[in-house]
């Protein structure tokens, strides 16, 4: 028989850095979920990740108090930052560039990122990249 889900939360958390301090910590044991167990097994599963990338996890948990999450892949805007080496994208994306990045940097981004976006092929995942590259002031060459 399957488990009755309670309900489902959404968190963002650093890669490998999960711990029971706030956000994390109370907002799993106010649902009664077992906080150490969800630092330890988010830990175990995202070390092989970049250290301190922000990674949305989707976290079910269920009536009997356990859990099943989904990671997934840090957003668009971490890797545009990172590809620019910019610390923030521009205060008015419409009239000034914050920094640039390259077709070869986009098309990385996009088969990182593949698995989350809602595209049927490479080019239209560029396409949702290049998008969120505009929106955040940031020129490709």
């Amino acid at each position: 028989m399957a488990k009755k889900v309670a309900g489902q939360l959404k968190l963002q958390v650093p890669a490998g850095k999960a711990n029971p301090s706030p956000p994390v910590g109370p907002a799993l044991g106010q649902r009664g979920i077992n906080i150490m167990e969800f630092c330890k097994a988010f830990n175990a599963k995202t070390q092989e990740m970049e250290a301190g990338a922000p990674c949305p996890t989707v976290i079910t948990y269920y009536v009997d108090k356990s859990f099943t999450m989904e990671i997934k892949t840090p957003p668009a805007s971490y890797y545009l930052k990172k590809a620019a080496k910019l610390k923030s994208g521009a205060n008015n994306p419409s009239k000034e560039v914050a920094g640039t990045v390259t077709v070869k940097q986009v098309r990385e981004i996009a088969e990182a990122k593949m698995k989350d976006l809602n595209a049927n092929d490479i080019d239209g995942a560029m396409q949702i990249i290049l998008g969120s590259a505009r929106s955040m002031g940031i020129e490709v060459k």
